[in-house]
Formats: structure tokens, C-alpha cells, sequence
């Protein structure tokens, strides 16, 4: 290819995933214990099973967003070769790592006029980057030039929907997510919130969710309300940090419902700041925030 398809590991795409499609993902860094770790697909730094074991022990990671050098490092090997660049990452409306990538980018194209670097703010968050990554991948595995491909991303990041149901209400207390109150008050009553994505790229919580069996459920029900017309021939995502079984359970409910689905898992840059037991959806169709 004349260019290079990039993103970063918050998008929680498989290592498999990431070979399929060709894309190169920049590491993103955590801390656990003032130990610094980077998180790559293949987790060579920490498995997924260390990092969830590490939170269940009381462990509060922290995460940080790729610096300049960073993104300066990753790019210019591409441009250096004559390789243009794409580049699409965690949400403006999540991270600052977008704005620090623009940084990066002018100061590399006063050094390379020639090359094209083009960032794009993906609006998506964690496996919902991801999905948006894999669908844009196959364009580029297919031979879509740099533009081509770059429209395709701007006409599709605002029609992932995202669907979170979070289990853990103590590791958003910790993140300043919610309030000490708010966390007591939703253990006691078995609540738990139902999160999406604003065309921002923001969390926003849509509603709640009380007792365990609702949640599987309420999910599918989104999935089928929200989905594209055309979903019987779309591939979907269920995600989850640290909950195979909810992972299994929900595949199987939204499975006849498309063509695929593909199950991943949140890593540490998200997982920092929701803990175990997520389950999510993603998948293509219209966002609608109620």
C-alpha cells in the first residue's frame, strides 16, 4: 500500500483481528502500582487475565494519553519511505490524544510537505473505535486509496452504535465517574447504568438497568431497535471486561440477528476506568440516545 492505516490500543481489537485487517495500532500506557506497563493487541506487556486479577485484588490503574514523541516515532518511519498516513484513535470527546496527534502531525509535515497525513476523529470509544477500525480495515486490506478510505471512515464513525452496561459502580466512583452515593446507592439496589456514545464521542448514561437478568436483554432489545436495515449481513461486536460467560450469553442472543459476531475484550485503557464485568454491544445503525 502507498499509505499506512493507523489507530491505538484503546480500540480493544484482537491481535487476530489486527492481522486481518493490517492495520498498525500505536501502544497506549497504563500504571498499576507505580509499575508503567504499555498495552499492545497481543498484551505482551500483561495478559488481560493479570491486569482484571490485579483490579479484583484493589488495584486502581491509571492511564495516560500518547505524547508527541510518541506519535512522531510511530509516524515518520511512513513518511521517511514515502508512505501518506491515516490515522484514527480514541474519541476527542474521551482523550486529548487526538489534539496531541494534530500536534504531531504539522510539526512531521513541515519536515515531509509532500506526504499526507490525515487524522480523523473517530467520535467512538473503545471496542466501538475498534469496530469502526475493522470495517475501514477491510476497505484498506481491499486496496481503498487513502481517500477513498478516509471518506469511508467520516460517513460511517456516526452510524456505530454503542451499548455498555457497566458492572462495576466502585471503579467509577474511583475515576470520578459517579459519586461515593451514587455507587452505594447502586450496589444496594442491584443498578446498573446503560451507557452510550454522543456524535461527540462522549459517555453519556442513557438509563438504568436493575437486577443482572435485565441486562442481557436490554442490550439485545438496542441492538434490534438501533440496527442497520441491512444487519442481517453486518458483522457485530460483543465486548466485555473480564465476563466470558455474559459475553457467550449475549452472542447467542443477537447472533441470528446478523451475520457475525466477533467477541473481544476491554484492555487496560479502558478497563482502567470500568473494571470487570462490561458487556457491550456494537454494531452498525442509527444512534439513538434514549
Amino acid at each position: 500500500m502507498k499509505y499506512a492505516f493507523m489507530t491505538d490500543a484503546s480500540c480493544d481489537l484482537t491481535e487476530q483481528q489486527v492481522a486481518e485487517i493490517g492495520v498498525e495500532v500505536i501502544p497506549m500506557e497504563f500504571e498499576i502500582d507505580g509499575n508503567y506497563y504499555l498495552h499492545y493487541p497481543d498484551c505482551r506487556m500483561m495478559s488481560l487475565d493479570e491486569f482484571y486479577g490485579n483490579i479484583r485484588d484493589g488495584a486502581v490503574p491509571k492511564t495516560s494519553q500518547i505524547n508527541i514523541e510518541t506519535f512522531k516515532m510511530y509516524f515518520e518511519p511512513y513518511l521517511k519511505a514515502g508512505k501518506d498516513i491515516i490515522y484514527t484513535g480514541i474519541s476527542g470527546g474521551l482523550s486529548g490524544t487526538i489534539n496531541t496527534c494534530k500536534i504531531a502531525a504539522e510539526e512531521l509535515a513541515e519536515k515531509y510537505p509532500k506526504r499526507k497525513i490525515n487524522i480523523i476523529d473517530s467520535c467512538c470509544d473503545s471496542a466501538g473505535l475498534g469496530y469502526l477500525v475493522y470495517l475501514a480495515g477491510k476497505k484498506y486490506a481491499e486496496g481503498a486509496d487513502i481517500d477513498e478510505l478516509a471518506e469511508y471512515i467520516e460517513e460511517t464513525k456516526l452510524k456505530v452504535c454503542h451499548w455498555f452496561v457497566v458492572e462495576d459502580l466502585e471503579m467509577l466512583k474511583k475515576g470520578g465517574r459517579i459519586s461515593s452515593a451514587a455507587a452505594v446507592f447502586g450496589k444496594a439496589l442491584q443498578i446498573k447504568p446503560l451507557i452510550s456514545v454522543d456524535d461527540t464521542g462522549k459517555l453519556i448514561n442513557v438509563g438504568k438497568i436493575r437486577g443482572a437478568s435485565n441486562v442481557i436483554p436490554t442490550l439485545t432489545e438496542r441492538f434490534k431497535r438501533d440496527g442497520d436495515k441491512d444487519m442481517k449481513k453486518q458483522v457485530a461486536f460483543v465486548v466485555h471486561s473480564d465476563n466470558p460467560n455474559g459475553a457467550k450469553e449475549l452472542k447467542k442472543a443477537v447472533k441470528g440477528m446478523c451475520s457475525e459476531v466477533q467477541i473481544c475484550e476491554i484492555g487496560p485503557v479502558i478497563g482502567s476506568h470500568v473494571g470487570s464485568g462490561l458487556l457491550a454491544v456494537v454494531f452498525l445503525g442509527e444512534r439513538n440516545l434514549k
